[in-house]
């Protein structure tokens, strides 16, 4: 057995910032809308939450430019991307109004809804909670779709594959 490297006081933002990225993750695309206008940001912190009600989960940093467009609306999308999805993953992840038409449906409160999603789910705002340096966001989903396919995933600070199982 070999001996396993100490373990790190978590002074260094930088080293836990890499630990914490050793755990893969899915990518999302949140949507909501801000002064009338469909605003998305690129987000791997979804998580689902509970059953009943049926709640999901997603953290944004305090400091965002982004921060009181997405912690105050009162509903959104949360759009779990598929693995040819990288490009939209990349235009949100630099710009909150990187939308394509192509791309979008809007909800009737004119929520965006990405078309080609691994699963859409649209959202009310459930409750908020801050968490040190970010905020959690709790949403009840009212309505949702998905579809088979592989994931885009993000692993080690890169984009990634995830394939479903066949």
């Amino acid at each position: 057995m070999s001996a396993q490297p100490l373990l790190q006081p978590v002074d260094d933002g930088r080293a836990l910032r890499d630990a914490f990225g050793r755990f893969a993750t899915g990518v999302t695309i949140i949507g909501a809308q801000h002064d009338g206008q469909p605003i998305g940001m690129t987000v791997n912190s979804f998580a689902s939450v509970s059953l009943s009600p049926a709640l999901v989960s997603w953290c944004i940093d305090n400091n965002s430019s982004r921060f009181d467009a997405f912690a105050n609306a009162k509903r959104f999308s949360i759009n779990v991307l598929s693995a040819n999805q990288g490009d939209c993953c990349m235009r949100f992840a630099k710009n909150m109004a990187a939308f394509d038409e192509d791309e979008f449906d809007l909800a009737a409160d004119g929520t965006p809804l990405l078309r080609d999603a691994l699963a859409v789910f649209e959202c009310e705002l459930y409750a908020t909670h801050l968490a040190g340096d970010h905020t959690i966001i709790l949403g009840e989903v009212i309505n949702y779709r998905w579809q088979d396919g592989d994931a885009l995933g993000f692993f080690g600070g890169k984009l990634t594959q995830i394939e479903q199982s066949r």
